[in-house]
């Protein structure tokens, strides 16, 4: 956390980017800098997440892409998972965006196959709401495991990241 503290503005904001692809959220998180500890953190990150205007969810959709299926996946399975994909884009405008954070390998293709029928169903709005929260989650994921990656390095190491 020290780290992320002190670091530039422009350091922290390009960080961020890596949780959520959202310059307004990024500059809103690295802003109210510093924080005490990873919740302080994880708190701000939701409230600014909980404030994405249309364009910025637009960018920070524009940023994602589909889960990694594992290895063994089969081919009908990638093209199914690509065509679902393709029909959410083709109703919504953005890429389909889905926390698998918890989920065992085994379940990600169904988990995501049964997120993508079941959100087509989704009017425009509601779509926008499911999708914020997806994004919002992803973006908490990311920020737990980068500092997870920082604490598991000597606490003199110039390069951790939060």
């Amino acid at each position: 956390m020290e780290h992320f503290n002190t670091a530039p503005a422009a350091e922290a904001r390009h960080l961020l980017l890596t949780c959520l692809r959202s310059p307004r959220w990024a500059r809103r998180v690295a802003d109210h800098r510093p924080y005490p500890d990873l919740g302080a953190l994880l708190a701000a990150a939701d409230e600014a997440a909980y404030d994405l205007t249309r364009a910025d969810l637009a960018d920070a959709l524009a940023g994602e892409a589909l889960p990694a299926l594992p290895g063994d996946t089969y081919a009908a399975a990638s093209t199914a998972l690509r065509a679902a994909c393709a029909a959410y884009e083709a109703k919504f405008g953005h890429a389909f965006a889905i926390c698998l954070d918890g989920i065992a390998a085994g379940e990600l293709l169904d988990r995501v196959l049964g997120a993508i029928r079941s959100r087509l169903g989704n009017d425009p709005e509601e779509e926008r709401v499911v999708a914020s929260e997806e994004l919002r989650r992803l973006a908490r994921g990311r920020l737990t495991r980068l500092a997870g990656r920082a604490g598991d390095r000597p606490a003199r190491s110039p390069s951790v990241p939060l």
